[in-house]
């Protein structure tokens, strides 16, 4: 059984989004970041990182949202686009790098500046705010006329923009934002409603996470600052 280090953050999510899709039997293992779990001994073992998501499937140990995907999708074999040709394969790892180290790291670092950053804070959240709408009306043009990222073909690509998505009126400040980005909501709503997406968003209620972000919990996620 696959075990599955997570927290309720956007990158933890896209992989719980996978594992129910799949139907792959999963012992989900809550790590409170607030609290600083992730820099116990035996985590920081398995991610020397210590961020979430991090899997152990038998004698593999996988970490990084992306890379887990990834992994999971070449070895079920599913989820993955449907033509192997090299192009075929070409645009998909593209795109799945383009979440990897565009949308989540500029997304993140706007939540950051927006939300939690002690002033002066003017230009560096202007240039998160900035490069993360950039970014994502990037996908909202990519999904012009296309039902999913690759056409018509629900993949792992999907599941990894789902799982930042769900964040966009947090990220942008906007409670408006889908106005804006019209396809990209499109291809939430449809996610959203598949059982395997419900599922994996019910896992909230399977653990209480710590929810104030009190100078204990800001040393623990922010350690600059410690």
């Amino acid at each position: 059984m696959i075990q599955f280090y997570y927290n309720l953050a956007p990158n933890p999510m896209k992989v719980a989004l996978f594992l129910e899709e799949a139907g792959l039997a999963y012992e989900p293992i809550p790590v409170d970041s607030r609290k600083g779990e992730q820099f116990a001994p035996a985590f920081t073992a398995l991610n020397p990182n210590n961020k979430l998501p991090c899997i152990v499937d038998g004698d593999a140990t996988v970490f990084d949202s992306n890379a887990i995907l990834l992994y999971l999708a070449e070895k079920t074999g599913r989820f993955l686009p449907e033509s192997d040709t090299q192009a075929a394969r070409g645009e998909f790892l593209s795109w799945l790098m383009f979440v990897a180290s565009g949308i989540g790291p500029y997304s993140g670092q706007a939540v950051h500046f927006r939300h939690f950053a002690p002033e002066p804070k003017e230009y560096a959240l202007k240039r998160y705010a900035f490069e993360a709408d950039r970014h994502w009306s990037i996908l909202e043009q990519r999904l012009s006329g296309r039902r999913f990222m690759l056409g018509e073909t629900y993949t792992i690509l999907d599941m990894a923009v789902w799982g930042w998505a769900r964040m966009l009126p947090r990220v942008t400040g906007d409670d408006a934002i889908w106005t804006r980005l019209p396809n990209l909501a499109r291809l939430m709503d449809e996610i959203g409603a598949r059982p395997a997406a419900q599922r994996a968003l019910a896992l909230q209620d399977r653990h209480a996470f710590k929810t104030e972000m009190d100078d204990d919990a800001r040393r623990a996620m922010f350690r600059h600052i410690a």
